[in-house]
Parts: C-alpha cells; structure tokens; sequence
C-alpha cells in the first residue's frame, strides 16, 4: 500500500440459490484467498448470500433470517483479516425490503450501503440516513451516503453501489466521488448476454475516467438460477479509464493493484472533487505496508500497447502535425516550406510531413526546401540518408557546408578551431539555423523545426539553435512517438528506396553530430549523455503526467523494463533526468509553436510550467532515499 497502491479483487463464487449457509462458506474462502494474496479490498456480487435470482422468494422470512446468520458468519471469519469485503444480501428494515452491501472489517460490519435504484424491483430505498440496525449486538449504520476511509493511507476512500445503481443516469458513485471517494466497488446483478461483457468493460472504462477513480466489479456467476438467464461471473478490476484486470468463468477472481496517489494526482489537476457533501465515514485498515505489484507496466507510455492500434494512431499524430503547418502557412500567406535536414529521426518526420503539408495545399513537392548543413561532425551516412529522404519525396535538396562560416565566425569571436567546448558546438547549431531562416525569408517560407518533445525536456538542444524554428511540428511528439510514425510511414510507403533510406535513419544512433569524427564513424551519442530516449520518455510519463516521486517512477521503470538496465544505470539516468529537468527550463519558457498530440506539452502558453531557476534538491533527496 505504500506509493499508494491497493490490492484489490473482485469474486464471483459458485453459490446455491436461496442456500445462505452454503454461500457463506463460499465468501469465507475467498476471503481467505484474499488475504493470501495480500488483498485489502475485495468485492462480491449484488445479494450474494441468497442469490440475485430468488425471485419472490428474495422477501421470504426464512431468507432474510437466512441471510442475517450467513452474513454474521462471514464477518466473524473476517476477525483478524485485514481485508475490507463487501457482501450483498437481502435485508428487511421494518415493512421495507432492501438489497444491501454489507462491509466487513475485522470481525465487525462497519455498516449497511442500500441500494437506492429499485423501480421495477422487489427492493425499497431507505426511509431516511442515520439509521441504524442492531447486529449480533452491535449497532451497524445504514446508509446509502457512507465512504469507507483507509486509516494509513491518504485518499483511499471506498464506496459501493448495487444493480441498477450502476446504470442510474446519475450513479451514486458520482456523488460518492465528489465527495472524496477514490475507489468505488460495483456489486452487479446483470445476466449474461451477447453484449453484457462489452457493454460492462465500456461502462467501467467510462465510469473510472470520468471519476478518475479505480472501480471493482463483480457480477453473478454460474451458480444463479438458470429459469430466465445464465450469469457470467465477470469480474473486472479498472483505473482511470484503463482495465488492470478481468475474468469471465467459474469461480472468477479478478485482482490487480489500483494505484490512489495516481488517482490523487489525476483529480488535483481537474479540481471539482471533494465537495462538502453529507457522507459518514467508517474507517478501517492498519499500518501501510509494501504491495506486491502484479499489474504490468508498460515501458511505452506514449504508444499503444496494443500493435493492431499502432497505424491509426500514428495516422491520428501525422495528421494533427499536417494540419498545424498548413493552417500556420495558410494563416502567415506562405508558400514554402523550409526544413534542416540531417539524416537524423526528427528531421526526417519533420520533412516527411512538410511534404504532406504542401501536397494538401495543392503546392508542388519542390515547395519543399530540405536543406543538408554538413560541417564537422557529420557522417556520410547521416547526410546520404537524409537526401535520399528528400529527394524520393521530391523535395528540392540544397546542401551548404558551414565548414567556411562557423570557421570565419570562430575568427571574429576569437575562438581556436581546435577548441571543442560548448562554443565549437554551439556555433554550428546556430549558423544552421540562421541559414534556414534566412532562407525561408528569401523564398516566401516558414522555416520547421525538428526538435521533439523528449528534447525540449531534457534541453538537448542549442539555445537560439536548433531550440529556435518559427513553428516547430515535433514540439508535442516524444522520441518514442517521432520513431513510430517514422516505422509507420517506412512500413507502408511502397518506395523501396525511400524505405530502405527510412530504416536506416531508424537504425542510426541519435546524434547532434557537433564534434570531429574519424574514419567517417558516428561518433558523438546523445544518449551517451542524456540516457535512453525510452527511459526518459518513461520518466516524464510518470514524473510530470502522472505526479510521481523519483523513488515511484524507479520502482516502477525496474518494473517495465526488468533486465534490460541495472539498477544503478536507472538511478543514474533518473538522477540526471531530475536535474536537466529544471536546469534547462529556461529553454522551454521560450519556445516558439507547435501542436500537442498528447495530453501533455511543455509549450509556455499551455504546457507544464516550472520556474526557470527551480531546483531539484527535493526530488534528488527523494531519489537517495
């Protein structure tokens, strides 16, 4: 439970229909299960002691006593358990039937949760809140506005909703999340149809997203009646609009980790949550201690997992970039695009959609101006594969060595040609982008930057360099994103050429290209220096979109990435991230346009800000730590 995550479990036991004994020794070993597998929330079916298919039978005298027995069974055999179970059952209150959602703790039931949805239904609402009913000599609260509140663990709140409850046009989860529930256990009634596991895993979807809250889901199982309907046992386990687990068989068990600092996070940047409202707390739990995680973690945060959805997403960013550049060109009256081209992943997407660009405005290829920039650093193989990309897309090459400019401005500066410091390299970034600037001037262009999101973080980038574009089509993509939709135009283009040109850029180590090189060898790495473009896309994921500690976003990269980088390379690369993080804000807080295709953008105007002299004492001692 510690970086605020909870286990927890849906169950969907084999029951008898109308036998409480007997469903109580169900629910008591899942429990125990539960609390084997360290599970501290589990949630059960609507009416689980009797059954959701009893029919009228559902108010008979013998049932409900039936249930009332089972129900103090199953919450004495949770003495001791630290595991939080809601149970269903039928209860009468008075001339008032209702079908309740027992919580148990510890030996005790911490209250009775009403169903409140039950027109059409054999089932009553609650007269009134506050009430309360005397069970094995305890007074137990019945109320349809109760949370569950951890004692260790800040924000974990649980609420319950059963049956038609789920499918109120407005649910009480939604008010239950309001004020301040995190966790909300869904305890189903529904059969099984052709389309009730879809229509379940969209609802859930929905629900959890829009409450950026966890949800838990049990529905009955193969051990209802069969008069009218079979039932699934689906039991599904979901955060924020993502399902961690789900299971549809006999005896189904779903159990996975929902992870409530996430959730926390998710909110503070909506607001609107934890309104005053009339809810009673009961509270349970013990002391926070170490969840074992069992949910997988992606290492690509930014992509889809899932490869069939790879090619429309990559179409859905291609497009997002394409119809910013023609809207600016469109807007400022320009003809041409103008594009540094160096053989390197960013400019060869950047070029590639400048030339999407100009063919959507009905303008020729040539309107595209890729200029090669060789100087001291640059490769042959660098340069081939760059030209080669630009002419197959039939834009107009130039190439223009700035060997004889950055050597004539050394000399007016003062600088020693042998003198590789951050002057020598710098230089040349600079001369380049003046030279595209100047060019975009002449032929009634824009010059577009190349420079992707994962740069701007970690300030990769040459102040009023290569940092510098009049619109930037790469700001709102990270490395990982630019190299997909670079696999992704490789894979369908049918120019043998450009492809074979295309995979070998992929293929190429990223480089800034910037330093003397021997025997033509790409030399200078940027993740040499910076580290791997995939960890610090992951690193920014976790860091600044989902608001995790660096001590989280390590335990959760060893989880992603397994073997494939020690312990200390991690720490290392996650250290320097923290620092270059808020070093190089200063080059963020400049940038020119460009379009997001994500939920997150360091743009000055609307992306994620940070002070341009912060510093990364606090996040470095949590990382020592």
């Amino acid at each position: 439970m510690k970086n605020g995550f909870i286990k927890v479990a849906a169950a969907s036991p084999m029951i008898r229909v109308c036998d409480c004994d007997y469903n109580a020794d169900q629910v008591i070993a899942c429990i125990e299960k539960a609390e084997s597998l360290g599970v501290k929330l589990l949630a059960f079916p609507e009416l689980t002691l009797t059954g959701a298919t009893c029919y009228d039978m559902i108010g008979h005298r013998v049932l409900i006593e039936g249930a009332k027995k089972a129900l103090v069974k199953v919450a004495r055999a949770t003495e001791g358990k630290d595991v939080l179970a809601f149970v269903g059952l039928p209860w009468a209150m008075g001339s008032r039937l209702l079908s309740v959602a027992a919580a148990l703790y510890d030996g005790e039931i911490l209250g009775l949760v009403p169903r409140t949805e039950v027109e059409g239904s054999r089932f009553q609402t609650v007269a009134v809140d506050g009430w309360a009913e005397e069970i094995d000599g305890e007074s137990v609260p019945v109320s349809a506005g109760m949370l569950f509140e951890h004692r260790a663990v800040p924000g974990l709140l649980v609420a319950a909703e059963l049956g038609a409850d789920l499918d109120a046009v407005t649910p009480p989860s939604a008010d239950a999340a309001l004020a301040g529930a995190t966790v909300i256990v869904q305890m189903a009634s529904f059969p099984e149809t052709v389309s009730s596991t879809a229509d379940a895993e969209l609802n859930i979807k929905y629900q959890s997203k829009r409450l950026a809250a966890g949800v838990v889901l049990a529905a009955p199982g193969k051990g209802e009646s069969s008069t009218d309907n079979v039932f699934s046992g689906l039991c599904l386990v979901a955060e924020n609009g993502v399902i961690l687990a789900q299971t549809e068989q006999e005896d189904s068990f779903a159990v996975s980790e929902i992870d409530v600092e996430y959730l926390m996070n998710q909110r503070r940047k909506r607001g609107g949550f934890d309104l005053d409202l009339d809810y009673a707390l009961s509270f349970w739990g013990r002391e926070a201690e170490e969840t074992a995680l069992t949910r997988s973690y992606y290492k690509y945060p930014h992509l889809p997992e899932k490869g069939e959805d790879m090619a429309a997403y990559c179409e859905r960013m291609l497009d997002i970039q394409v119809s910013g550049l023609v809207k600016r060109m469109q807007y400022a009256g320009l003809t041409h695009c103008v594009v540094g081209i160096s053989g390197g992943v960013d400019s060869t997407l950047a070029v590639m959609v400048c030339a999407m660009a100009v063919e959507k405005m009905g303008l020729p290829a040539t309107n595209v101006v890729a200029c090669t920039l060789p100087c001291f650093g640059t490769s042959s193989r660098t340069k081939s594969n760059a030209i080669v990309v630009a002419e197959q897309l039939g834009a107009e090459v130039r190439v223009i060595d700035i060997g004889k400019a950055v050597y004539q401005h050394f000399d007016d500066i003062g600088h020693a040609h042998d003198d590789y410091s951050i002057a020598f390299e710098n230089a040349q970034a600079r001369e380049r982008t003046q030279v595209l600037m100047d060019i975009a001037n002449k032929v009634n262009g824009l010059d577009v930057g190349t420079e992707d999101l994962s740069e701007f973080v970690d300030g990769w980038c040459t102040y009023n360099g290569d940092h510098t574009s009049m619109y930037d089509v790469n700001l709102g993509l990270t490395k990982t994103q630019v190299r997909a939709n670079v696999s992704y135009i490789a894979g369908k283009t049918e120019d043998k050429v450009l492809k074979a040109a295309l995979y070998d850029v992929l293929d190429c180590p990223v480089t800034p290209e910037l330093l003397p090189i021997h025997d033509d060898m790409i030399e200078q790495k940027s993740e040499d220096a910076v580290g791997s473009y995939s960890l610090q896309d992951f690193f920014t994921h976790k860091m600044m979109i989902c608001g995790f500690t660096p001590s989280k976003t390590l335990r959760l990269a060893k989880a992603a990435y397994g073997d494939e980088f020690t312990d200390e390379e991690l720490v290392r690369w996650l250290t320097s991230y923290c620092k270059r993080w808020f070093s190089q804000q200063f080059k963020r807080s400049c940038l020119m346009d460009g379009p997001a295709v994500d939920a997150f953008t360091v743009s000055p105007r609307t992306g994620f800000l940070t002070p341009s002299d912060g510093e990364a004492a606090l996040f470095l001692k949590d990382l020592e730590q």
